[in-house]
């Protein structure tokens, strides 16, 4: 008995030195009973926070809003949302994990820009908190992941970890993006289902296509009502959004591929591979070149 709640105890000071330290992926590797200290003074989130509450309850502030969770809730933590734990029940069970997009940036997909729907939680949205349905598939992936989190030197890990990060964030994306469209109102329901529909095009056409003018033809709108929607919900134009696409798909290529800038300045249908350079280093801060020399 001595030697599982010692284990739990060092889990639980791992946790507290992992969050502190800025650590990519934290995670709790299980049950706790208590939250690690850090999270009971306020603290400000590195990643984005995941709490299932297995049993009992806690109250706990929110970019300063009071919130309840108890037994069968989820709740979803923002990017750097401001944490504190006030109150904890005496027989709470949770699971958490808190990680960073950054990491896993390259492979998401474009369909991941909806991840604003929950790195973007306001301080008034109620459903910081709420009872998905999807409690025990979210604690799988959970336990997939912290398997693949034991140290060791082996490269496949690293890959490992990024595919069931990149697998979880797209479970998350599709339920928060079902609550959004369903317990909206009417309008705002309509608005974000415009909005990932708009975000799905995107995914499939930005190679070819960035002109708001197709998207919104594709979508049977007017250009005006679009551009006004995509700003409105995630703060960017429809054309910030296909840019953002390109350049994602423009470092992945830096990253992984031998091609050319030429090349890659080709892919995407540039007049030239300077063309292309004026444009990347606008949108990143370095040139493609510089960019693949600083890897």
């Amino acid at each position: 008995m001595c030697s599982v709640m010692d284990t739990g105890q060092n889990r639980l000071l791992q946790f507290d030195r992992d969050l502190l330290s800025g650590k990519n992926i934290c995670s709790s590797r299980g049950i706790f009973v208590t939250f690690p200290s850090s999270l009971k003074r306020p603290f400000q989130m590195k990643g984005l926070g995941l709490v299932i509450c297995r049993q009992g309850y806690f109250k706990f502030l929110l970019n300063q809003k009071i919130h309840l969770a108890k037994s069968g809730d989820s709740l979803f933590i923002p990017e750097d949302g401001e944490f504190q734990v006030l109150e904890e029940s005496g027989d709470l069970e949770i699971q958490i994990l808190v990680y960073q997009i950054e990491p896993i940036r390259d492979i998401m997909g474009n369909l991941v820009v909806s991840m604003y729907m929950y790195s973007r939680l306001t301080p008034d949205s109620p459903s910081c908190v709420w009872t998905t349905g999807e409690e025990e598939e979210i604690m799988k992936y959970m336990s997939l992941l912290d398997s693949a989190l034991q140290p060791q030197e082996d490269s496949f890990k690293l890959y490992e970890q990024k595919l069931l990060l990149l697998a979880l964030t797209y479970r998350i994306c599709s339920i928060y993006n079902r609550k959004l469209v369903s317990n909206g109102q009417e309008v705002e329901g309509r608005k974000n289902e415009v909005f990932i529909h708009l975000i799905q095009l995107i995914e499939k056409y930005y190679m070819q296509e960035r002109g708001v003018a197709f998207y919104a033809d594709k979508l049977c709108l007017s250009p005006k009502y679009l551009s006004a929607v995509s700003k409105s919900i995630c703060g960017y134009t429809v054309q910030e959004l296909v840019f953002k696409a390109i350049i994602r798909k423009s470092i992945s290529l830096l990253k992984n591929t031998q091609q050319d800038i030429q090349e890659i300045s080709n892919a995407f249908g540039f007049p030239n591979a300077s063309y292309f350079g004026t444009f990347f280093k606008k949108q990143v801060g370095v040139s493609p070149q510089q960019y693949r020399k600083n890897l």
